[in-house]
């Protein structure tokens, strides 16, 4: 029952962040006192990303909305990892619980960005899927492989 519970709880930390604006979920102020003297911005200009019909940069956006970008990037790769996380021990010792966990990831992925489409200033995105799914990928992966590794010994 427990492990229920902290999948819940990650979704409803889902639920609560994908429902705010950009606006209330920007961090540019807080990076801007934090990183006031632009830490390793030399080597995050080498750093171009494809990302919808543009590419993101240091140059094309500036020092501070870029590592917005990267954090809300990474954030989306963990966040969904721990879900699948959550999903892989919820389902616990019922068959092919490592599959369960990604395609159910990539479901709530999905389903997420479509409701989180009808927040004002935000939409829907296939490669926010894609890096949501990958979280849960390489973390149900990292658990399989080291859950194999002792198994083994």
């Amino acid at each position: 029952m427990k492990k229920w519970l902290v999948l819940v709880v990650f979704l409803l930390v889902l639920i609560i962040s994908s429902s705010m604006t950009y606006e209330q979920q920007s961090i540019l102020p807080e990076l801007e006192d934090i990183l006031a003297n632009k830490p390793f911005e030399k080597q995050l200009s080498l750093l171009h990303i494809p990302y919808w019909d543009t590419v993101v940069s240091v140059e094309e956006r500036g020092y501070f909305k870029f590592v917005e970008f990267l954090i809300r990037k990474l954030t989306h790769f963990m966040g969904f990892g721990c879900i699948a996380l959550g999903i892989y021990f919820a389902w616990g010792k019922r068959r092919f619980p490592a599959l369960v966990a990604i395609v159910g990831t990539a479901m709530i992925a999905i389903l997420d960005e479509f409701r989180q489409s009808f927040t004002p200033g935000r939409m829907m995105s296939g490669q926010d899927v894609l890096v949501d799914t990958v979280g849960a990928i390489v973390f149900v992966g990292i658990v399989v492989f080291v859950k194999n590794l002792r198994k083994h010994r």
